[in-house]
């Protein structure tokens, strides 16, 4: 049987700052026990959950998303391949999203982005009188969104 990790442990083996591990455990998607003294202890699987929310962060969930998702994993076991399967599968449709829009983003990124701002010179020319702004709020080329792909 393995000893519980505290922070500092469980901050070198996951390469995350303590000060988020406090955070997720204060946003309930990590958990902890205390020992007499109050210093923080955590199991070994505590690792996996801390690598699941590091890289379904960078795929651009939200804290609550993560935390619904990590809710689904098992309470009396570790969860296993095939659990962590489960929750990765609606990932790679979100992921060429990201990839989308990072791919416009890069071919934006010295013109103009849509956010109908109507700041730049070219603007008068890429966005005639402020269209991007009726399809709505953001960066709405940058977004994907154009007059052209809504209609």
């Amino acid at each position: 049987m393995f000893e519980p990790l505290t922070i500092g442990e469980l901050a070198r083996r996951t390469g995350v700052a303590t000060s988020a591990l406090r955070f997720y455990e204060e946003q309930g998607l990590i958990q902890s026990v205390r020992t007499p003294a109050g210093h923080r202890r955590f199991a070994r699987p505590v690792i996996r959950r801390v690598a699941f929310i590091v890289f379904a962060q960078r795929v651009g969930m939200s804290l609550q998303e993560i935390r619904t998702e990590l809710a689904r994993l098992p309470e009396n076991r570790v969860p296993n391949q095939e659990d962590w399967a489960r929750l990765s599968r609606t990932w790679k449709a979100r992921i060429d999203e990201r990839i989308a829009e990072l791919e416009r983003l890069k071919d934006g990124l010295t013109g103009c982005i849509g956010c109908g701002c109507l700041s730049i010179e070219r603007c008068r020319f890429a966005n005639p009188h402020d269209r991007a702004g009726k399809l709505g709020p953001g960066p709405r080329f940058w977004m994907g969104r154009t007059q052209e792909s809504e209609s």
